[in-house]
């Protein structure tokens, strides 16, 4: 079976492109080989930035010959039909068969197509892929009609085996395919043959090409670990970064470099993104101070000095960068320091948040006011809180945070603690945007949470209010990521928040003006803009505008989403949580997943099963009584009309069950509640084993009918065992 090996070489690919077209030259070559009949052991790709590599190991040496009968139309069918028939399969009619079927005579095509060589389908194949390749981005260049990322200069493709390799007669837009390739632009630039995938690899790196993009990566984190630690200092871990220079370099030099230290006093993540937004260095910090000392650049050659002279370049370069950002810090902190950071949020009244829901400004006055209604749940003083949202935002018209975005926040934190705010106040300024994914931490200090979450909370009621709700994959304002903040924060830590009641507060807070002051400015989203804009939307939609209420339920509905698809990575199911949100207090987040948890863990174990399966057929029991007789069977079970001894049982263990329930269930105990639940079952089982409820006696029919009422109820004050699936 012979082995394939195919490299596309051209100008340099983009970094953030190469994963991707690895993959996509794997995915296309392998199944249009596949679906013309040639299957394979293995397969792997690889990218540099010159070049997409393809191995293909084992193939076929041919397609098989395959033999296809395909059923036809009668043979007294009409002409219309067995020309179409003739059509789909190529053939004449006097190379059709009649046979014999139990509707008549039918006509049968038989299809035998000989197998191929392996070159032949290769080329086919390859070609097809080069040609229509999903680069995000293409060009053309020259008098071809070929379209590349970049110009492609070469292509190698081989088939090898014991025998040797043979080039695949290839040629794309002038471009014949061959068995050579080039090194390194500048160390190897001379071509050089090879005869497999082994030699292809070895020979490049003597060429100085490390072809896996992987090994290039741990090659440049090992030696910049190295000499960061031979001086006491350590790499800041980026892996994006890592991944990105990865495919920037062909062969990478690691080297070390000082940064001015006129630029030290810095805030290191100042120095961080500066150096990698612009030059794509690691930052080097000193575990001992916390300062961004030295940074890391890796270049993509060798050169006789060690690189002395091109870390002269790039510290000409960084300085002029940093001298930037130094300018800006200084700036800023002269804005701080005569203003405040109150003065400086002065100017996000002319920022617009949104169309509908006004500026910046009007949005940090509706945060403060719902961080006070919030602080005392989460154990933070109303006054830090308001102070803290009013200015959470004020880093957002700094000049740093304007040439680096990315920033937001973590300045915020600087700039409030410059102004001498402290007490979690400037914490609040850095941590309210978090958690900013699945990933992300919450925020830590009581200040920060009552923020994070006021500002989360009046994001979801704004746009709620003003109908512009994520739909399918579309959710541009990322409202599903703050429902996700605000359930991760309940959460973890264990807040009993009642949604309802905040999303009210909120919603008044957007109804309302902050001030008279504040009423007479016309981009705040007042009592009656909020009316116009429903009543523009009755004119449009012809239906009535949605009442604060429907809005809340409508935000509550979609929290409880939010928080099945949360859950769901560990284990707990859906319906599950659906059976627990009839509850009462279904706002509680913290109470609600406590309560899902333990149903959840209550339902793996063999009384939870068989319980549900007895709630089952008592509520289906009960259930097609009522609808039958005309009356509700909802009381007036009594012991005294008991006739079999598992009636008495069930009775008494009923009995037991409610005493105990009832107190687990006011104590929030709901591990208590299920073992409760858990007692029920043996009695039930017997009961159902031993007793006909649709006796010919109505009284104790009646009676029955009561008690099977009684198994509904119970189980249905732990939890609504009909949302369960199955």
């Amino acid at each position: 079976m012979p082995d394939l090996l195919i490299e596309l070489f051209s100008e340099e690919i983009p970094a953030r492109m190469q994963t991707r077209a690895a993959d996509d030259l794997k995915r296309l070559v392998t199944d249009g080989l596949v679906e013309a009949g040639l299957t394979y052991a293995h397969a792997g790709a690889f990218a540099t930035p010159r070049r997409l590599t393809l191995t293909v190991e084992g193939l076929l040496a041919e397609s098989p010959t395959t033999r296809e009968e395909r059923k036809g139309p009668r043979v007294d069918a009409p002409d219309k039909a067995l020309e179409g028939f003739l059509r789909s399969t190529g053939l004449t009619q006097d190379r059709l068969e009649q046979r014999d079927d139990k509707k008549g005579q039918v006509w049968f095509a038989v299809l035998e197509r000989p197998g191929r060589p392996a070159a032949e389908i290769v080329s086919e194949v390859l070609e097809a892929t080069i040609r229509n390749f999903p680069w995000p981005k293409s060009m053309r260049w020259g008098a071809g009609a070929l379209r590349w990322v970049r110009p492609l200069h070469s292509i190698l493709c081989l088939l090898s085996d014991e025998a040797g390799a043979t080039v695949v007669p290839l040629e794309v837009d002038g471009i014949k395919a061959g068995d050579s390739t080039r090194g390194h632009r500048f160390l190897s630039p001379e071509p050089f043959s090879v005869a497999s995938f082994e030699d292809y690899e070895a020979k490049l790196k003597r060429a100085r090409v490390i072809l896996r993009p992987e090994e290039r990566a741990d090659h440049i984190w090992t030696d910049a670990h190295n000499a960061a630690f031979a001086q006491g200092l350590e790499v800041v871990e980026d892996k994006g970064l890592l991944a990105e220079v990865a495919g920037l370099v062909e062969w990478p030099v690691v080297l070390t470099g000082e940064i001015g230290a006129e630029f030290l006093d810095l805030p290191p993540e100042v120095l961080q993104t500066s150096m990698k937004e612009h030059q794509k260095f690691f930052s080097v910090r000193n575990p001992k101070t916390g300062r961004i000392e030295k940074f890391v650049t890796v270049a993509n050659i060798e050169t006789a000095d060690q690189g002395a002279t091109i870390l002269a370049g790039n510290r000409k370069v960084l300085s002029a960068r940093l001298s930037d950002a130094k300018f800006f810090w200084e700036n800023d902190l002269r804005t701080v320091a005569h203003k405040g950071m109150k003065g400086m949020a002065e100017a996000l009244s002319a920022v617009t948040f949104h169309a509908k829901l006004g500026t910046v400004a009007d949005k940090t006055a509706r945060i403060a006011a719902l961080s006070r209604e919030i602080a005392p749940q989460v154990g933070a003083a109303p006054d830090l809180a308001d102070e803290a949202a009013r200015i959470c935002k004020a880093d957002l018209v700094s000049e740093m945070v304007y040439e680096f975005p990315e920033l937001q926040g973590i300045m915020g934190r600087y700039y409030a603690k410059s102004a001498s705010h402290d007490d979690g106040v400037p914490e609040a300024c850095e941590q309210h945007y978090a958690p900013l994914g699945p990933s992300d931490a919450v925020p830590e200090g009581p200040v920060a949470v009552a923020v994070a979450l006021s500002d989360k909370l009046d994001t979801l009621t704004g746009f709620w209010a003003i109908d512009e709700k994520p739909t399918g994959s579309k959710d541009p304002y990322a409202l599903r990521r703050a429902a996700l903040g605000v359930i991760r924060i309940a959460l973890e830590k264990d807040l009993r928040l009642h949604l309802k009641d905040l999303v009210a507060h909120a919603l008044a807070t957007h109804a309302r003006p902050e001030t008279p002051e504040a009423a007479d400015r016309s981009d705040l989203v007042l009592a009656e803009q909020v009316a116009a804009l429903h009543a523009e939307h009755v004119r449009e939609e012809q239906t009535a505008a949605p009442a604060p209420d429907a809005v809340a339920e409508d935000l509550l509905s979609f929290f409880h989403d939010r928080l099945k698809v949360h859950l769901r990575g560990e284990g707990l199911r859906h319906d599950v949580i659906d059976a627990c949100l009839s509850m009462a207090a279904n706002d509680d987040l913290t109470l609600l997943v406590k309560r899902a948890r333990a149903l959840g863990a209550f339902l793996a174990t063999d009384d939870g099963e068989n319980l549900v399966l007895g709630f089952r057929r008592a509520n289906n029991i009960v259930t097609q009584a009522e609808e039958k007789d005309g009356v509700e069977y909802s009381f007036g079970a009594d012991a005294k009309f008991a006739e079999d001894p598992t009636e008495h049982a069930l009775f008494a263990a009923l009995d037991a069950a409610d005493a105990r329930i009832a107190p687990a269930m006011q104590a929030e105990d709901f591990e208590a509640a299920m073992s409760a639940m858990a007692d029920l079952r043996a009695p039930i089982d017997a009961f159902f084993e031993a007793v006909q409820i649709n006796t010919d006696n109505q009284i104790v029919r009646r009676n029955r009918l009561n008690l099977l009422n009684r198994i509904r109820t119970t189980c249905l004050g732990v939890a609504d065992l009909t949302r369960l699936e199955g």
